[in-house]
């Protein structure tokens, strides 16, 4: 083995791009679920309602404060691993577009009833694609220091 093959798995832990790729989406989708619960723990008692009530009565602010939530917590997390202003950039964008849309969508009555799950499923999708546009980014190994 060289020098430089040996400083490269040093510095991936010696793991594949697709297990580091993997990684990131379940670090991502669990920084969405931190974000989730903490926005909706300020949220819902600020309304004093149930979640079921919230999303019924206040759909659109229920996934504002929801895109809010996943947004921060999942730029605090990349930001953390140590990924670039554009990585987190993209993956704002990735929180926020679906929800403009959906929003956009409710407002103009061309969908009714809740729209948080429909919001979630689509920033999954939405993380996907953007880690899928750039695999060289989200399949490298990511450090624990931000540049």
């Amino acid at each position: 083995m060289n020098m430089s093959r040996a400083v490269h798995r040093r510095h991936t832990g010696g793991r594949s791009p697709n297990f580091r790729f993997l990684r990131h989406m379940v670090e991502m989708a669990l920084a969405m679920m931190v974000g989730m619960v903490a926005s909706a723990a300020v949220f819902l008692p600020a309304l004093g309602m149930t979640v079921d009530e919230a999303l019924r009565r206040h759909a659109v602010l229920f996934v504002l404060a929801q895109a809010f939530g996943m947004t921060v917590a999942m730029v605090v997390w990349m930001r953390h691993r140590g990924h670039g202003r554009r990585s987190c950039s993209e993956m704002a964008a990735a929180m926020v577009v679906p929800a403009l849309v959906l929003i956009a969508l409710r407002m103009l009555d061309v969908i009714s009833g809740p729209i948080c799950g429909v919001y979630c499923m689509s920033t999954l999708a939405a993380m996907g694609l953007v880690m899928l546009s750039r695999p060289s980014e989200y399949g490298r190994w990511a450090t624990p220091f931000p540049r």
